[in-house]
C-alpha cells in the first residue's frame, strides 16, 4: 500500500512541487500575518499596562515571555509589534512595487525619452544610501506611519523599476507584443494584458524579498529610535528599549530578535522554495 506524504499530497493536487522546508516557511509567515491580523484580540494585556512589580522579569505562567525594563508584559508587546512591524512593511512594499512595476512597465513599452527621463531619475534616487535616506527624511519631518510607509515605499521604488523594466523589455520584443501592437492596442492594454500575466510570477517573488529588506530597515531604523515612537513600538524599538537586559540574557531582548529573524528567515526560505513554474512563469 502506498503512503503519501502531506507535500506529495499538496503537489498532486496543486500541480506544483512543493519542498518541505517551502511549507514550514508558509505556515511561519502565515503565523505571523495572523498574529498581526488578529493582535488586539489574542494580546492577554494593552500594550502599555504594567503587570510585573519587577523589570526584565523571567518567563513565568501568566508572563510567558516575561516582564521588560518597565514590567509589561513581553508577549503582548510582541503581538502588537508584530501588528507594526508587519504592516508597516507590507503597506511600504506593495506601494513601492505597484508604483515601480507600473513604471517599470511603461518605460519597456514606450522607450525613447519617457524611458531615459524616468530610468536617470530613479537612478539618482537609488544612487543615496538606503539607510541614510531614512534617517535624513524621518529626522527631518518626523517620526509616524504615514511617514515611515512613504519613506520606506520611496527608497525600494528604483529597484522594483529595474527588475520588472528588466522583465518587460524582454517581453516587449516578443511576436504576441507586436501583433498586438499593429491591431492598435493602447498602452494599459498592452501592460495590463499582454506584459503583466508574463512577468507576475518573478515579481511575486521580487515583492517577497523586498518586504525582507523593507522590515530589517524599519528594525534598523526602529532600533535608532526613528521608528514607531512608544507607548506603541515594533520589534527593533522593542530590542532597542529593553537592550539593558542584553547581560542577563532577558527574554525581552531576546523573542523580539528572534521574530525578526523568524519572519525574515522564513519569508526568504520561502521564497527561495516556491515551485519552479511560479518563479520563472515569465521564461515560459
Amino acid at each position: 500500500m502506498k503512503t503519501y506524504s502531506p507535500t506529495g499530497i499538496l503537489a498532486a493536487r496543486s500541480g506544483y512541487r512543493i519542498n518541505l522546508v517551502g511549507l514550514v516557511s508558509f505556515f511561519v509567515v502565515l503565523f505571523w500575518a495572523l498574529v498581526a491580523l488578529f493582535a488586539p484580540y489574542i494580546a492577554p494585556h494593552s500594550v502599555g499596562e504594567m503587570v510585573d512589580l519587577d523589570y526584565f522579569g523571567p518567563m513565568r505562567p501568566g508572563l510567558w515571555l516575561g516582564s521588560d525594563y518597565l514590567g509589561r508584559d513581553m508577549l503582548s508587546r510582541v503581538i502588537f509589534g508584530a501588528r507594526y512591524t508587519v504592516g508597516i512593511s507590507l503597506a511600504a512594499v506593495s506601494i513601492a512595487c505597484f508604483t515601480g512595476v507600473v513604471l517599470g512597465m511603461t518605460s519597456a513599452v514606450l522607450r525613447g525619452p519617457v524611458d531615459m527621463v524616468v530610468s536617470r531619475l530613479l537612478d539618482a534616487l537609488n544612487s543615496i544610501p538606503s539607510k541614510l535616506f531614512g534617517l535624513m527624511v524621518v529626522a527631518a519631518v518626523g517620526s509616524s506611519i504615514p511617514v515611515l510607509i512613504l519613506t520606506l515605499s520611496v527608497i525600494y521604488v528604483p529597484g522594483a523599476y529595474r527588475f520588472s523594466r528588466a522583465l518587460a523589455v524582454n517581453i516587449d520584443t516578443m511576436d504576441f507584443v507586436m501583433v498586438a501592437r499593429i491591431r492598435g492596442e493602447k498602452l494599459p492594454y498592452l501592460i495590463g494584458s499582454e506584459i503583466l500575466p508574463n512577468i507576475l510570477g518573478p515579481v511575486l517573488a521580487d515583492l517577497g524579498l523586498r518586504f525582507v529588506f523593507i522590515v530589517l530597515l524599519l528594525s534598523g531604523l526602529s532600533f535608532l529610535g526613528l521608528g514607531v515612537q512608544p507607548p506603541y513600538a515594533d520589534w527593533g524599538a522593542l530590542v532597542r528599549e529593553n537592550i539593558g537586559g542584553l547581560p542577563f540574557a532577558a527574554p525581552a531582548v531576546i523573542v523580539p530578535s528572534l521574530a525578526i529573524a523568524t519572519l525574515t528567515i522564513s519569508v526568504n526560505l520561502l521564497i527561495d522554495n516556491l515551485p519552479q513554474k511560479i518563479r520563472d512563469r515569465s521564461a515560459s
